[in-house]
């Protein structure tokens, strides 16, 4: 029993008390939790300590911030402007903190305060600007640019709820509103003095004059774009880039008339409507409202940011043809293709420059990077919404592709089918505008990002203007930024490196070729093991907390994580998933090396199809994780709600890394890049980036499968019956016949009836039963070659020390070089 003496003595605070001997971080800290959070120690929260920690980083983020913005100023150096739809930049607190070099001391600093900085990191949430590898290259390459000091700044949509947050539920995707701004975002500046109208809707007017005719745009309907400023900070440099971010807010919040005669509704639809354009990332594109709505998010980010480039310009400068000399704008894929007509409509309509002056310099200011060889996934909007939408700038469109047409009809005379394949406007499905079209023929340079995406850009998809503007298309093979995918994601990892090789490979990863030798090192083979192992129980923690599934880190990690699209051929995984099954429940357990399959990724919300793939993947797992013939020989894990902070997890903590599209399929993957740097085996097709992978670590420690994109073409072309792989592989009949027959669905068996049909009736478009052997027998191989884990960890370093060329880095180097002609800043 407590005494009534014990009891009265004084509580202890709960942190201890801030001397003048502590850190100045560790001041730093306390100072903001009391005048940003405003708490004191003992009443702070979790979240407080997030929000103390992420000012005091901010601090020393924005002092080399203010430095950068001062250095350009005064140096007046050209600068790149990259546009994309999407930044998937993750969370910034930790990657901020090691890229500044001030993470140890933010560390200690939390620690002499009785709090841990892994635990104040998870509080942050994911900034949900983006959706997939299109969103995070453009994240690697705001890091390389900052890193590299090459004066580069970001233009997006600052989204206030992201494409959605992914549950779950009885094996089906759930899609719930992504509210990442529920706590604010300490990290943005928002700048009201950077705002611009925006216009959509209204009619042209032509004004005959002594130099032409001349347009208005009237009696439009406008919207502003209210800049919100990033930092990006580069590593171990004083330079901070920016990334601007557009919220659009309506002209006037609401109808007074309406509010005062109580339709409070009414009152505040025009707000709604337009604010709508920031509210979403990717809003669901299977209406027409949502398609119109889509086109507005980019033309709207596009607009402002011109808009402001141009600002930016004239501040300084009064000669026009002095623009691409000050400004390379690169347009990420076609979303931001709108820029080609919005430059010429500011260049000619506002600030009255002549077409054939205008056209030259917009010519000189925009490369386009192609992300896909698929006709299908290439944008196309009807002229019809266009002409409601951007009427002038349909006009723009149409009298840059006449005179396109022209040109191409000099040099090829008499060629009309050539005019129709290259013409910006498709004839042949209902008049639509061509929008990758649009972006070739108004930009300098077009760029593939893998060798071989490049080359079937030239020769397949692009043909027609490969011939008419030879040495315009050039490759960039893409790259992912090692701070973030080895430094932050994989410190077990990183720290090994370090001590063997010292830290240069951060600047510069090519040096992680010094790690060759010590893959025939034994000891070091072990500590390699044993990172690896840590990596997996933190990964299979985390998935034991999410789903309730437990793991044996012993098994081989089977990882298959991006975007749900039947290109990816997640269903392939499932075939072999289920092939294996089979094999064990026949009694050949034995033989079978204990595998954990990994999947992770979203299905866009009106792609019902992929949403079938996920719920056949969690109805395949509930069988195979419940069954006790089975037990640790085969585990089914779908991660729900795949963003960066997962990927952080799942990368380090995975042994195989699943790049299994159909060869000619994938632009380039980054994902296989993480893998292997991370220390993952890759089993994959000849597809994408896979070549250039498989080239730098070796045949012999690379698993390739399947039909290669000249035999797809081959098969495709030699009338493809996939019935004739079905009723010649019993397992492939077996595994097919599982899913059909309802041995996985059997409350309601016919539910997956169309994948059959996809994969036998319709044709297989992806070539999933053609590829199904070489897939087994890879997978086999892949098998027996881990019961090896000396000979497995010995090919999983050389990948780790090969793969430098996938940097970031050199990708960003190579654009500086050869496509925005700019140089480094140094402050």
């Amino acid at each position: 029993m407590t005494s009534t003496k014990e009891s009265k003595k004084p509580r202890a605070a709960t942190t201890p008390v801030i001397t003048t001997e502590q850190t100045p971080i560790a001041q730093a800290l306390q100072n903001h939790l009391i005048f940003s959070a405003f708490k004191t120690s003992e009443a702070s929260t979790s979240r407080d300590w997030f929000i103390a920690t992420g000012h005091t980083v901010r601090d020393h983020m924005v002092e080399r911030w203010v430095k950068t913005a001062e250095a350009y100023a005064e140096q007046d150096p050209k600068r790149v402007y990259y546009l994309s739809l999407e930044f998937l930049i993750g969370r910034m607190l930790q990657n901020a903190a090691l890229n500044l070099g001030i993470n140890d001391e933010v560390k200690d600093g939390l620690s002499a305060l009785g709090h841990k900085l892994e635990d104040v990191v998870e509080l942050e949430t994911d900034a949900a600007l983006g959706n997939g590898g299109l969103g995070r290259l453009a994240a690697c390459f705001l890091d390389s640019m900052a890193s590299m000091d090459i004066p580069g700044t970001g233009y997006g949509i600052r989204y206030e709820y992201g494409m959605f947050r992914q549950s779950i539920n009885q094996g089906q995707q759930v899609e719930n509103p992504d509210n990442w701004l529920r706590y604010g975002n300490l990290w943005e500046f928002q700048r009201p003095e950077s705002q611009y109208p925006i216009k959509f809707y209204g009619r042209v007017v032509e004004f005959p004059t002594g130099k032409g005719t001349e347009y208005h745009w009237v009696d439009a309907e406008s919207v502003l774009a209210i800049a919100h400023d990033m930092p990006i900070p580069g590593y171990d440099t004083e330079t901070v880039n920016t990334l601007r971010l557009w919220s659009a807010k309506a002209a006037r919040e609401f109808d007074l008339a309406h509010f005062n005669d109580g339709n409070y509704e009414k009152a505040v639809e025009e707000r709604n409507a337009y604010e709508n354009i920031s509210k979403v990332l990717y809003p669901n594109d299977t209406s027409v409202l949502g398609r119109e709505l889509r086109l507005k998010q980019q033309y709207f980010f596009v607009s402002a940011s011109i808009q402001d480039i141009l600002r930016r310009f004239l501040a300084k400068h009064d000669d026009w043809n002095a623009l691409p000399d000050k400004v390379a704008i690169q347009l990420n894929d076609t979303h931001p293709a709108i820029a080609v007509p919005e430059l010429m409509y500011q260049l000619v309509d506002v600030h009255h420059l002549n077409w054939n002056q205008a056209w030259k310099i917009t010519g000189k200011v925009f490369a386009y990077t192609n992300h896909t060889l698929m006709p299908e996934a290439l944008e196309t909007w009807p002229v019809e919404m266009f002409s409601k939408l951007l009427p002038r700038h349909l006009g723009i469109i149409f009298r840059i592709n006449h005179e396109f047409l022209q040109f191409v009809n000099h040099k090829f005379p008499g060629d009309t089918d050539l005019l129709t394949r290259v013409s910006i406007i498709d004839e042949t499905q209902g008049r639509r505008v061509r929008m990758a079209h649009l972006a070739v023929i108004g930009s300098h340079t077009v760029n593939g990002v893998a060798a071989l995406h490049s080359e079937l850009l030239r020769t397949t998809l692009f043909a027609d203007f490969d011939r008419i503007f030879p040495g315009r298309f050039i490759n960039i093979t893409n790259g992912i930024t090692p701070r973030r995918w080895l430094n932050q994601c994989n410190p077990g990892l990183t720290s090994l490196i370090d001590k063997v090789i010292g830290s240069d490979f951060q600047h510069d990863l090519s040096k992680l070729r010094s790690l060759e030798p010590l893959a025939n090192d034994a000891d070091f083979r072990k500590t390699f093991r044993q990172i690896k192992r840590a990596n997996k129980e933190r990964l299979a923690k985390r998935i034991e907390q999410l789903t309730g599934v437990k793991l044996n880190a012993d098994s081989l990690f089977d990882v298959q994580i991006k975007r749900i699209h039947e290109y990816k051929r997640q269903l392939l995984n499932v075939l072999h998933i289920i092939t294996l099954y089979n094999r064990i429940r026949s009694g050949q357990a034995k033989s079978i090396t204990p595998r954990v399959v990994i999947f992770g990724g979203k299905a866009a919300p009106g792609y019902w199809f992929a949403k079938l793939i996920i719920r056949l993947i969690n109805d395949v797992a509930a069988i195979v994780n419940e069954d006790p013939a089975i037990g640790d020989k085969l585990k089914v894990v779908f991660y729900p709600n795949y963003e960066v902070s997962a990927a952080e997890l799942l990368f380090p903590g995975s042994d195989l890394s699943e790049q299994i599209s159909t060869a000619g399929t994938e632009a380039s993957g980054t994902g296989n890049m993480k893998m292997a740097l991370n220390g993952a085996l890759t089993i994959g097709t000849l597809d994408g980036a896979n070549v250039e992978i498989r080239e730098e670590v070796g045949e012999d420690n690379i698993f390739i499968f399947g039909l290669t994109t000249e035999q797809v073409a081959e098969v495709k072309g030699n009338n493809y019956n996939p019935w004739d792989y079905y009723h010649g592989n019993p397992e492939l009949k077996q595994a097919l016949d599982m899913i059909t027959g309802g041995f996985f669905s059997v409350d309601e068996p016919d539910r997956y009836q169309a994948i059959g049909e996809a994969l036998l009736t319709k044709g297989d478009h992806y070539l999933l039963l053609a590829d199904y052997a070489s897939y087994i027998e890879t997978q086999d191989a892949v098998g027996k070659l881990y019961q090896d884990q000396e000979e497995w960890s010995r090919k999983a370093i050389l990948n780790v020390a090969r793969v430098g060329k996938f940097s970031s880095d050199r990708t960003i180097g190579e654009y500086a070089d050869k496509i925005w002609h700019v140089k480094r800043v140094k402050h």
